[in-house]
């Protein structure tokens, strides 16, 4: 069931205390790279950037999980999955509405205070306002729309490949990030 219908399947150790594993493992051994590196360790240590609050973070502010993917570019993962939280505690807020209709010159600004939210700076502002305004517009500024609705896994990826920034290969991440965060299950 997917966070829509009131389930949340997280099972990192901030949530284990809280209930049992609900999640089943599925198979990601095509992947490579550093989301791979993120799913062993949730396999082996519960949590997949190595921080508990990072991860609940991530479980319960689904423009950090996507924007963490838009990030997952050139940098180490647990990098990118934590630039939404940095970027946060600088806006106040990861609003998609409010950050799509900020002026470039300011939201670059507060992007590129140390430490940084990307190392791209420059590119990576510009696609995170660009994917904000595409949300807004789109999905009423709200990123869980891009999957909360019943769409096919397929669907999905198709719509996330619209987004600016994206391409195959983060679209197809996408079904283990929402599936380990607990937001909707493709399996």
């Amino acid at each position: 069931m997917d966070r829509a219908g009131g389930a949340n399947l997280l099972t990192n150790n901030a949530v284990m205390a809280k209930a049992p594993t609900r999640i089943k493992q599925i198979d990601y051994t095509s992947m490579e790279g550093g989301l791979r590196r993120m799913l062993d360790r949730f396999t082996e240590e519960g949590t997949l950037t190595g921080d508990e609050d990072e991860d609940a973070f991530l479980a319960r502010e689904p423009a950090a999980v996507l924007l963490g993917l838009l990030y997952d570019q050139r940098v180490r993962a647990e990098y990118a999955f934590t630039g939404p939280r940095r970027l946060k505690e600088r806006l106040g807020h990861l609003d998609l509405k409010k950050i799509a209709r900020m002026r470039p010159e300011k939201f670059q600004e507060q992007f590129a205070e140390s430490p940084a939210v990307h190392r791209f700076t420059n590119k990576m502002a510009e696609y995170t306002q660009a994917v904000a305004r595409d949300i807004a517009s789109d999905y009423d500024g709200l990123a869980e729309n891009l999957w909360n609705d019943g769409a096919t896994f397929e669907e999905v990826q198709r719509r996330v490949i619209a987004l600016p920034g994206f391409g195959k290969g983060k679209a197809a991440k996408l079904q283990f990030v929402l599936h380990y965060l607990g937001y909707r299950d493709f399996s």
